[in-house]
């Protein structure tokens, strides 16, 4: 446990990390100043940021600004960023959200509301996720229907169930709780510290509220292939408990798919029209029953339709996150994590553990995207 935070009280403290984040700081910080319904602090935590971000987070005049200091051995930038975040607030309740989201009006409010409604230490919303071009598109659903597949919210909310998770870019915590469970000191040398800080919320015997949560924040991830390749592969090893095996059944779902399809035209050009027709069939059911799963992640009607082409890429960035972290290497917004140990291990909905390693972070100059 960390020692008791006093607080002054503010009823929440917003607690916002940003790496180089000047594409995106400023929507953020507009969307967060201007909630209303309940008073609370804006704290950005620069993180040795080399482009605007500073800049942009100081035009803000109600927005206290904070460097986290040198990162300490053992811990990720981003948890060594939101412990600073947190010891500087004042709030009974800690709102830890990323600098590509857009809060909408009054959602704080209601957030805190919620959380209170239903006896939840830990609320986590999944924002609405915006994609533009088509590799977000493409892959995007695919990742997003499998994490909501694989961490089902009703399950998560259930106390009964040993199921746990959150999503970082919306994660609001009660201070009795972040302090009761150590905050990202416990978790300091995790990549996947959201669902590390949700297992050891729920593990206490506290209870999580998650949703997918489009009506109060949404976020654009990555703004590039770049971005989104590396990013996929700092989490996607860590997040699901097979992902060998789950790699090799997307791609085999994405054959069958095209390939009765294309064989089905085929034969009817060949004049087999009979075959062609209950090969065309199988193509159009085994279409629709994936369809079916991928609007579960809440994307627009042409995303769905392009995620069908995400399924072979979305097999390579889970194959890419296993090597990563079987090579003991893993990079991201600027800092590559090498190393291997037991660590903190995330786990799957049925308990099976997810492998990840502890790393020690080696720095370099590279100017990317999101924490």
């Amino acid at each position: 446990m960390v020692a008791p935070h006093p607080v002054s009280g503010w009823p929440v403290s917003v607690i916002v990390p940003a790496r180089n984040e000047e594409a995106c700081l400023r929507a953020c910080l507009e969307s967060l100043v201007g909630q209303d319904g309940v008073d609370f602090e804006t704290i950005v935590v620069d993180d040795s940021s080399t482009d605007r971000t500073r800049e942009i987070a100081l035009s803000f005049p109600s927005v206290k600004m904070i460097d986290p200091g040198p990162l300490p051995e053992g811990w990720t930038g981003k948890n060594n960023a939101l412990a600073a975040g947190a010891r500087q607030a004042a709030g009974k309740w800690l709102l830890f959200t990323d600098a590509d989201t857009i809060h909408r009006p009054g959602s704080l409010a209601r957030g805190l509301e919620e959380a209170k409604r239903h006896g939840a230490a830990l609320l986590s919303y999944s924002p609405d996720q915006e994609v533009r071009g088509f590799w977000e598109k493409a892959v995007m659903p695919v990742i997003f229907a499998e994490l909501a597949s694989t961490y089902q919210p009703s399950e998560v909310s259930d106390p009964a169930s040993p199921a746990a998770a959150a999503n970082g870019q919306y994660l609001l915590i009660s201070r009795e709780a972040y302090d009761a469970v150590g905050g990202h000191a416990a978790v300091a040398n995790t990549l996947l510290e959201d669902v590390a800080l949700a297992r050891a919320v729920k593990a206490s015997g506290r209870k999580i509220y998650f949703r997918y949560g489009g009506d109060a924040v949404r976020a654009r991830m990555y703004r590039s292939f770049a971005q989104l390749r590396e990013g996929w592969t700092k989490n996607l090893a860590l997040l699901f408990p097979s992902p060998v095996r789950l790699a090799l059944l997307r791609l085999t779902e994405f054959v069958l798919i095209v390939g009765s399809a294309a064989v089905a035209v085929a034969w009817f050009q060949g004049g087999r029209r009979q075959v062609a027709g209950a090969l065309g069939l199988l193509a159009i059911l085994l279409f629709s029953f994936f369809v079916r799963r991928i609007r579960n992640a809440h994307f627009s009607w042409d995303a769905n339709l392009l995620a069908l082409f995400g399924l072979p890429l979305f097999s390579y960035l889970l194959m890419r996150s296993r090597l990563s972290y079987k090579r003991g290497r893993v990079s991201w917004k600027g800092r590559t994590y090498t190393g291997s140990g037991p660590g903190l291990e995330p786990r799957g909905m049925s308990g099976t553990t997810v492998e990840e390693s502890v790393f020690r972070p080696a720095f370099s100059n590279k100017r990317v995207g999101r924490l």
